[in-house]
């Protein structure tokens, strides 16, 4: 499937093909596919943070619950507000993950099965209504989740960056203009955004980014 990705993309113009020349075959790797209360939980916990951050974050948060892999949603609507900050979680943090916990109790957020058989927009639609989660947020779930291969997010600005950089841009496409420019990469946009994410970026953006 990457591989097919790989050539239907590099036959889109001479920069593509220079990209993927230069990158080299698509390494996008999908997570293994959890419950998606976990999945959102998680991508919460990493929301405007260093990995490191939410690594720790998300570890101190299983702590409270060593017995098993991953707090239910019952134990995160129980767990006091205290114990949630002392993880890292925000005060935002907490009211957001809270309302995936009740969201899930209540069916909205569905299981990994019903998940799975619901169409792209349906899920945006579907869990774009809880606070706190975005566009943005369910497409990263959809990508590495649901290892859905035909999802572009063109709110993300290493996306909209890296096509600027392909295309000798000077301003990155607005997130519609570049919705309809990537109309051309279906139905592989997922390995578009994999490989845009990885445009060499100038040295002095690389300095300040690290």
């Amino acid at each position: 499937m990457q591989t097919d990705a790989a050539k239907f993309l590099a036959a889109l113009d001479a920069d593509w093909a220079g990209l993927i020349a230069q990158v080299g075959p698509c390494g996008h790797e999908p997570k293994p596919a959890r419950e998606p209360y976990e999945a959102l939980v998680r991508a919460v916990a990493y929301q405007q943070l260093h990995v490191k951050a939410g690594d720790a974050i998300l570890a101190r948060l299983l702590a409270l619950h060593l017995q098993q892999a991953f707090p239910s949603p019952a134990q995160l609507l129980d767990a006091d507000v205290d114990s949630l900050r002392r993880c890292g979680f925000s005060a935002r943090k907490i009211e957001t993950i809270r309302g995936i916990a009740a969201a899930t109790v209540d069916g909205i957020v569905p299981d990994l099965a019903t998940a799975l058989a619901l169409p792209d927009e349906e899920l945006v639609a579907r869990l774009c209504v809880l606070k706190g989660i975005g566009r943005w947020t369910v497409e990263m779930f959809l990508i590495y989740s649901l290892d859905r291969p035909d999802i572009l997010p063109v709110d993300d600005f290493g996306v909209r960056e890296g096509y600027r950089l392909l295309k000798s841009l000077d301003t990155a496409p607005a997130p519609k203009a570049l919705a309809a420019i990537g109309a051309e990469w279906s139905p592989h946009r997922t390995a578009a955004a994999w490989y845009l994410w990885r445009v060499p970026r100038p040295s002095k953006v690389r300095q300040m980014a690290g």
